[in-house]
């Protein structure tokens, strides 16, 4: 059974950092790329940042040079550095595997930061 279990949200000031995780299990298949989505309250799920499996990355205009996605292959890992956070970043957080299988997601994990 396939599980991406998110960490690493929370509350934080602007201009603050945070560093989401999110722990792949049960994906014995190749994957296309990784992704983190971003839904702001009463808003569509966007998206924020991929990785290929190749390690290609590419982001939103809105968090470019700010967010960070990487990952650890050991750890069945990915994560998203965050940085100079701003108000408008609060929300939920989703992490997404698309695989040659099927698409997975996180459960979310909620990002707060205050003005």
């Amino acid at each position: 059974q396939v599980q991406l279990v998110e960490s690493g949200g929370g509350l934080v000031q602007a201009g603050g950092s945070l560093r989401l995780s999110c722990a792949a299990s049960g994906i014995y298949t190749n994957i296309n790329y990784m992704a983190w989505y971003f839904q702001a309250p009463g808003k569509h799920r966007e998206l924020v940042a991929t990785m290929t499996s190749r390690g290609s990355t590419n982001y939103a205009h809105s968090v470019k040079g700010r967010f960070a996605i990487s990952r650890d292959n050991v750890r069945n890992t990915i994560y998203l550095q965050m940085d100079s956070l701003k108000s408008e970043d609060s929300g939920v957080y989703y992490c997404n595997y698309e695989t040659t299988r099927g698409d997975y997601w996180g459960q979310g994990t909620q990002v707060t930061v205050s003005s």
